[in-house]
């Protein structure tokens, strides 16, 4: 794939790992929530293990297989509700602190004609209180949307109601992303400083990926 950003009608973007260097804050907040509600230290590390592998993919799935699958828990409302209040409260902070790409700012700049898309696992309450608090909502005039909606969901609806217009670009660190903008014919672009994945490498050359360490990276083909 040639990659050409003023091609594209439409840019979405990852949150976490690609906007925000905020995976390590992520994978943290699920340790300290596991162990907050009283698991022992290898069922928080299965919890952390599992959103690592599902990079991606919201909390609410992960919550539940937590529940079902390692601590062996009904499946409720409550219960669900319980692990996603004590996450927030952990996450508060670090999502405040943590750094912003470099070269955002250059890259809105140097593709005015792309409405601009945050689509992330996180929770999209969240998502768009943090970005109003941290003025970066001001850059993404397509919209910030999060779980429930799983990606999927959130780009065939975008696409259906003409905010995500093809030709469109994602930008994201996860194999999910790519498998995501792949099923809505979007093309992508993997980010390689902040990912989680540990096998990004050979996962990105068997798949034809094109790579790029970071946002500041991708100025140069605006």
């Amino acid at each position: 794939m040639q990659l050409i950003l003023k091609k594209y009608k439409s840019i979405v973007f990852d949150c976490d790992g690609v906007v925000l260097n905020s995976n390590v804050v992520k994978t943290e907040a699920y340790f300290r929530t596991a162990k907050n509600l009283g698991a022992t230290d290898a069922q928080a590390q299965a919890l952390v293990d599992y959103h690592v592998k599902l990079g991606g993919i919201s909390r609410y799935h992960k919550f539940e297989w937590y529940l079902r699958e390692v601590i062996n828990e009904p499946v409720t409302e409550q219960a669900v509700q319980a692990l996603l209040d004590e996450f927030a409260g952990e996450l508060e902070v670090g999502l405040m602190e943590c750094a912003v790409a470099e070269g955002l700012v250059d890259l809105r700049s140097a593709t005015p004609q792309a409405n601009w898309m945050i689509l992330s696992g996180g929770d999209q309450q969240e998502i768009r209180a943090l970005f109003a608090k941290r003025d970066l909502a001001k850059y993404f005039d397509g919209g910030l949307f999060g779980s429930p909606d799983n990606k999927d969901t959130v780009l065939s609806r975008e696409k259906l109601n003409g905010n995500l217009q093809l030709p469109a670009l994602f930008i994201g660190d996860s194999k999910y992303d790519f498998e995501a903008a792949t099923r809505a014919g979007l093309d992508f672009v993997f980010l390689s400083d902040w990912t989680e994945v540990a096998d990004w490498q050979d996962y990105c050359q068997k798949n034809h990926i094109h790579v790029c360490s970071n946002v500041n990276q991708l100025n140069s083909y605006a």
